[in-house]
């Protein structure tokens, strides 16, 4: 039995290129510094900032505008120089920016620096999503993206379960923390990934998809729209939760990371090996309708009666349970429909979705909180996932 699980382990890990697994190294990097973001809230309605839940849900909505844009504009640049500068310049932007937010006390700075941030630090993303789809093959793809998001997570665990406690003590120390992984990413990628001469030229070809321009596929266009509707809620999960869990629950600091840490624990176990027992066997969208009604469900849970401490351990891991049947095969589903000349496109288009995610996500969920309760928003948040997850099988069933 042991033999037989190590051998699934080892081939799920097996076949991918050595660019990938750098590629997920700098990732690990780069994420392991992830503090700011899950503690963002917590810090601007701490006593030493003193701002309102609403307040700190327009900064967050203000980091998802620049997120959104960073978005649209990292894809144009990949397209057009390639995807080796436009992480490069990101990685080490960002990790700038996040020194220099971190000395931002004003509200109005704190905002422009927070869009500024979220602007170059986005922009990483279809960089970064093109470069996996060339440095993988279609047969191992999931995977390839799996390892990244593995990555993602791990870094996510380390960030969030240290983050806990260093915000226990100082707040700033996230900044400096968040800032200096960022250039480290960056450095690691200029020393050990070769730039290789990628800009795509337009052409025609007999393998050439009908519809070469991502904003112009109307099946993509409604995939991307029930994808921000479904990252709207998702992204309460790092905003407005941790300020459930503090605030009406009264967890505190190192237990609250504890709870985000365990969602990339679990995901750095499980993640990979389902997804090469998965791979092939049913369309994307099946994986990604069940996922989604799985999200749904664990919000709701937070409506349950019962001990706090054990319905927020059970609410994280089924919503880790409904984000590693998602996630992973949403990114196989819109790679699945791109070319080598408008790949860039349909990333920034994902991550724009998801951006936009962070603006209407975090602001609309502050303002129900505060005006509403956050019973309410669990209500409002469950239902429009389990709508979500009805779309997403629509989609299915109409292609």
């Amino acid at each position: 039995m042991i033999t037989a699980t190590a051998k699934t382990y080892r081939n799920a890990y097996t076949g991918l290129s050595r660019e990938t697994w750098l590629l997920s190294l700098v990732m690990l990097i780069n994420r392991s510094g992830t503090m700011v973001v899950p503690f963002m809230t917590l810090y601007l309605t701490s006593p030493e900032m003193g701002y309102s839940v609403g307040a700190a849900g327009i900064v967050f909505g203000l980091f998802g505008l620049g997120a959104f844009s960073g978005a649209w504009l990292g894809g144009r640049l990949t397209d057009k120089i390639g995807f080796y500068p436009v992480q490069l310049i990101t990685l080490l932007g960002g990790g700038f920016l996040f020194l220099v937010l971190g000395q931002m006390k004003t509200y109005p700075l704190i905002c422009i620096f927070t869009f500024l941030l979220s602007f170059v630090n986005e922009a990483f993303r279809p960089a970064n999503s093109t470069a996996i789809a060339f440095y993988s093959k279609e047969e191992n793809r999931t995977r390839s993206y799996a390892l990244n998001r593995l990555a993602i997570n791990l870094g996510w665990a380390v960030g969030s379960g240290l983050g806990g406690f260093l915000a226990h003590i100082n707040y700033e120390l996230l900044f400096w923390v968040d800032g200096f992984t960022n250039i480290a990413a960056g450095l690691l990628m200029w020393l050990a990934l070769k730039p290789v001469n990628y800009k795509p030229t337009p052409h025609k070809s007999a393998d050439q998809p009908r519809v070469l321009s991502a904003y112009r596929d109307k099946t993509y266009i409604s995939f991307i729209l029930i994808s921000m509707l479904f990252a709207s809620c998702f992204f309460q999960l790092f905003t407005n939760l941790p300020v459930y869990f503090k605030k009406e629950l009264h967890f505190s600091e190192p237990y609250i990371g504890l709870l985000m840490a365990t969602n990339g624990i679990i995901i750095a176990l499980v993640e990979m090996v389902l997804i090469y027992k998965l791979e092939g066997r049913q369309k994307n969208l099946v994986y990604i309708t069940a996922g989604v009604f799985i999200v749904g469900i664990s919000f709701l849970m937070l409506n349950l009666p019962g001990t706090a401490a054990a319905l927020a351990f059970g609410m994280i891991v089924l919503v880790t349970v409904g984000e590693i049947l998602s996630m992973p095969f949403m990114n196989s589903y819109w790679i699945s429909r791109t070319h080598s000349t408008n790949r860039g496109q349909y990333a920034a288009l994902y991550t724009m979705a998801w951006s936009a995610a962070q603006t209407l996500g975090p602001v609309g969920g502050s303002q129900l909180a505060q005006h509403f309760g956050f019973t309410m928003l669990w209500w409002v948040i469950g239902s429009l996932s389990v709508f979500a997850s009805f779309s997403f099988w629509k989609l299915h069933k109409a292609a």
